[in-house]
């Protein structure tokens, strides 16, 4: 009996695995069949494709944001550093000395006015084949401005500061590197190009910001000592005052009104010699005794260089525009901006402290929108 149950047991289990066998060898043929068919048509579904379409999407501006920070970063090295005396553009290796009135007169060609302002007059040039900007004085009445703005160039050579190339102080002319974009004031036109779109954003606008004010902080700590920049009673005047590079980053290039300030033996600056009006101007620059008393210059209290803090909200502003995101930059800046506007200039902070609260603004902005993206991979 034990022998017939266990035979039953073995021949059970046989037909089991028979069983499996003939199940498996089914399957195998049947994925043979469909092999051989070709894969079998099925229509993808559009939420899927949609689904697909925006991981793609999210992908490349992960990419793109890791790109546009880091080169930005990379970007912040002064690749045109040169002893004093000597300059470096464009694709050249090696430092080379400043030009000097024989070879200005005999190397550099002129080629057509591009610009003018009450000081000089500016002719794009070509000199060994590049593009260079040459500056003549307009009258002879100005002279002391322009010696005074070619003493700033040599002194304040560095990053902040258009690359000086030569000068004659004989033939009253300054050579300077070109920027084909031209001075801030064509911001707008320039990215709405089509070739510069893609560089419209509130994160390379927030780098322009930051570098105007870099500009500031430089100038008030600069070798010279602390430097107010005059030239700049309105927007578009204080625009002028800068150059847009090819890689957009900004330059100071008008140094002709930099007034120096000395806080321990008080000595203080006014901006020119006639009344100014407007918001745009610090409280402190405008005329205090009212309409009863005419304006005299005289009379004209000095001021110290907080007059260039109390612009830097508006200057911003401008550098901003009104992209998607600029006014998510402009509610993180409130604060700051509101200290600049302090009718007290003591209370208004340092040009660095508004440089660091923008670098945290562009820090926590950037982190934000990198950590949404990742989340969304």
């Amino acid at each position: 009996m034990d022998w017939k149950r266990e035979k039953k047991w073995e021949t059970t289990w046989e037909t089991v695995a028979e069983a499996q066998e003939i199940v498996k060898d089914t399957i195998m043929e049947k994925k043979s069949q469909e092999s051989k068919k070709g894969p079998t048509q099925r229509e993808v579904p559009p939420a899927v494709v949609l689904l697909l379409a925006m991981a793609l999407m999210n992908i490349l501006l992960y990419l793109c944001l890791d790109r546009f920070f880091i080169s930005r970063l990379h970007s912040t090295v002064d690749p045109s550093h040169c002893p004093f005396g000597s300059f470096r553009m464009g694709q050249m290796k090696n430092c080379s000395p400043w030009l000097s009135c024989e070879e200005l007169r005999t190397e550099v060609r002129q080629l057509k006015r591009v610009g003018e302002g009450a000081v000089k007059r500016v002719f794009l040039s070509e000199w060994k084949e590049r593009k260079v900007a040459l500056s003549r004085l307009t009258g002879l009445e100005m002279k002391d401005d322009f010696l005074h703005g070619l003493q700033m160039l040599k002194s304040l050579q560095g990053k902040h500061v258009v690359t000086l190339l030569g000068y004659c102080e004989d033939d009253n002319t300054i050579l300077t590197e070109y920027h084909p974009l031209g001075s801030l004031s064509n911001l707008e036109a320039t990215l709405n190009l089509s070739k510069y779109q893609h560089v419209n954003t509130w994160q390379n606008r927030l780098q322009l910001a930051m570098d105007y004010v870099g500009i500031i902080n430089y100038l008030h700590n600069s070798p010279l000592g602390t430097l107010v920049m005059c030239d700049s009673n309105d927007l578009p005047k204080t625009l002028s005052q800068y150059l847009l590079t090819s890689n957009f980053s900004i330059v100071a290039n008008d140094l002709d009104a930099l007034p120096l300030v000395n806080h321990s033996s008080r000595t203080f600056v006014k901006c020119g010699h006639r009344e100014l009006h407007g918001d745009f101007v610090a409280p402190e620059q405008l005329w205090p005794y009212g309409e009863d008393l005419p304006f005299h210059d005289d009379l004209m209290p000095s001021y110290d260089e907080k007059i260039d803090i109390w612009r830097l909200p508006d200057v911003t502003s401008f550098l901003l525009g009104h992209v998607e995101g600029s006014d998510m930059v402009r509610f993180h800046l409130f604060d700051i901006h509101k200290a600049c506007k302090s009718k007290t200039p003591a209370e208004r902070p340092t040009a660095q402290d508004v440089l660091d609260v923008y670098q945290k603004v562009l820090n926590s902005l950037r982190d934000t929108v990198t950590t949404q993206t990742r989340e969304m991979l």
